[in-house]
């Protein structure tokens, strides 16, 4: 059987009873180590589990699958995944190799960020569309994803902001001479993400095109969800530009329309700036 575990998003105590059991009797165990982290390292993993863990980074998982299939067949093995497994569409793809190859496969859940987000108060069921924010380069500075948070604010509902991580990553001059040189990791915090909204803000001005969001659009910025230190910040998008919440890892809400229910949970973690734009409304407004 090849398993496909979630740890959760806080320490290695998070992970459930049942995929513990199994952690515990594979083969191989695999620890999949790019699209997200956890606040403990994998020596902490290992001794909470009982287990050696294989890192995969990017590369193995995204050309050396095969090699992490292999024979499990005939054992088990399993795929660790910060969060929950379908929290990446690189693990579908594991699925779909799994079954072509036919590996019987079963998958173990547990919280992630697009469930756990609920802790600052806005309602799960009121966001729409999940996006990235990437990190910007000299060269390219995509803005797609402003028009998907447009399409969720036209409609009344939050946008889930999901910030970059930069693991395991070459320059450019690295890459192009075959160098396994990489750069240090990078991990996009909430005033970051404003920044380059903020700008994307501006540049949609200067054309003259009716604005999704301004400077004073309701947002909170939230850092390290389901650990001890977690925190929560909530204010308008100008505002967040000079937030710290810390250590990664961070993600960003756009709020859409606000149900007074939701806008009483913000109080609670707003800055005393922001206070006064969170009124209460009614059904038939939203804040902008």
């Amino acid at each position: 059987m090849f398993y496909f575990i979630g740890l959760g998003l806080g320490d290695a105590k998070d992970i459930t009873v049942k995929g513990l059991e199994i952690i515990q009797k594979c083969n191989r165990v695999y620890l999949e180590a790019y699209t997200s982290i956890l606040t403990v390292g994998k020596d902490k993993l290992e001794e909470y589990y009982g287990r050696e863990l294989i890192l995969a980074d990017r590369d193995m998982v995204e050309q050396e699958a095969d090699d992490i299939l292999k024979g499990a067949n005939v054992n088990d093995v399993a795929f660790l995944v910060v969060g929950d497994p379908f929290g990446a569409t690189t693990h579908s793809d594991l699925v779909l190799r799994a079954v072509n190859a036919g590996i019987p496969y079963r998958v173990i859940h547990n919280a992630s960020i697009l469930n756990a987000v609920g802790c600052c108060g806005l309602q799960l069921y009121n966001f729409g569309e999940t996006v990235s924010i990437v990190f910007w380069t000299d060269t390219w500075r995509p803005e797609s994803f402003y028009d998907k948070i447009k399409k969720n604010r036209n409609m009344g509902m939050h946008t889930l902001c999901l910030l970059d991580i930069k693991v395991k990553e070459q320059s450019m001059e690295n890459l192009i001479r075959g160098r396994k040189i990489y750069e240090p990791p990078r991990y996009m915090t909430v005033c970051q993400a404003a920044e380059q909204l903020l700008e994307i803000v501006q540049n949609r001005r200067e054309r003259g095109e009716e604005l999704a969001i301004t400077e004073e659009t309701i947002c909170v910025g939230l850092a390290r969800v389901g650990a001890e230190d977690q925190a929560i910040y909530t204010g308008t998008l100008r505002q967040l530009v000079s937030c710290d919440l810390g250590a990664p890892l961070h993600s960003m809400i756009v709020a859409g329309h606000l149900h007074p229910l939701e806008v009483e949970m913000l109080r609670l973690s707003a800055a005393p700036e922001a206070l006064q734009d969170l009124q209460m409304t009614d059904s038939s407004t939203y804040i902008s």
